[in-house]
């Protein structure tokens, strides 16, 4: 059964810091609403979900409930219309749930909840875990790509990624992380174990005796490598296995080669940087690549 992620249960109210004067005059409110009585809203950009993953939310939902109140507008007919948690609305139908837990909004919609989870994001005070919370209300309750989380907040791709695994974290590391006694760069590096025990146990000790992110990125390497869950030697580093930032920077790299030049290219990392590699179904394809590149050259001449 999926591990529910624990960073995100504090919900978009926590996110979005609405205080009991906004809500009120939002007339806003939380309800137990049926099922039955919610409706997808038709402009949700996503429009494909993981058969797998919903399964598995709706075991977890089954055992323990909806934790995490969707948001709803009302409709006329006494129906409501998604504003985000499609997911696990999808989910709770699954697992054959009669009500889920609603926050009502009177006059919300997906513009106005994407416009405030972006300034939400400016804000210059929040902590890694606030942003990640943010991150994942974009990305999973609206349906933005992470590209286009990037765009609109103004970061990268592979900073949105990183952002994101932190909430993959325990509990316990994502409150040290909240309580500024790990930065983001020690979650990265707790990441690199493989066993979320492990993971739980190496924050409490990387707080507890200050240690730098570098060292908690050896010992949770040697954590992996004392389980035998080391990934095999490749040369890079120690134990060769690739840092998350590493993975997510070939991911990116290779994904935007291969869409400016309409070709497979395959990345790997070494100590000195990057290697990208090209491939071609025939000589033909490879030439006519290299036409359009001089002539691309040529025009900027």
């Amino acid at each position: 059964m999926a591990r529910p992620k624990p960073g995100i249960g504090r919900g978009l109210e926590a996110i979005l810091s609405v205080s009991r004067e906004t809500r009120s005059a939002q007339e806003e409110e939380l309800r137990e609403l049926p099922v039955e009585l919610i409706e997808p809203n038709p402009e949700q950009p996503r429009k494909h979900f993981d058969e797998d993953a919903l399964n598995a939310l709706a075991g977890s939902l089954s055992e323990r409930g909806v934790l995490q109140p969707v948001l709803v507008r009302p409709k006329s007919g006494g129906s409501y219309e998604l504003v985000a948690g499609e997911r696990r609305w999808r989910a709770a139908k699954i697992a054959g749930l009669e009500q889920v837990p609603a926050i009502v909004r009177m006059h919300e919609d997906a513009a106005a909840l994407e416009l405030a989870l972006i300034e939400n994001m400016a804000r210059e005070d929040l902590n890694p875990i606030e942003e990640a919370r943010a991150v994942a209300a974009l990305v999973e309750e609206l349906g933005l790509t992470r590209e286009a989380v990037g765009r609109r907040v103004g970061r990268g791709r592979v900073a949105v990624s990183n952002l994101l695994r932190l909430l993959d974290l325990p509990d316990e590391a994502v409150e040290l992380i909240e309580r500024a006694r790990l930065s983001e760069g020690h979650g990265r590096a707790l990441l690199l174990a493989e066993d979320h025990s492990v993971r739980r146990r190496l924050a409490r000790d990387a707080a507890e005796e200050g240690w730098s992110v570098r060292t908690t990125e050896a010992r949770a390497r040697e954590a992996n490598e004392r389980s035998g869950k080391s990934k095999p030697k490749t040369g890079r580093g120690r134990s060769g296995e690739l840092h998350p930032d590493q993975q997510e920077a070939i991911a990116t790299i290779s994904e935007t080669l291969a869409q400016a030049l309409g070709a497979e290219v395959r990345v790997r990392a070494s100590a000195s940087g990057y290697h990208a590699e090209l491939s071609f179904a025939s000589q033909e394809e490879a030439f006519a690549l290299a036409e359009r590149l001089r002539a691309g050259s040529g025009q900027d001449v």
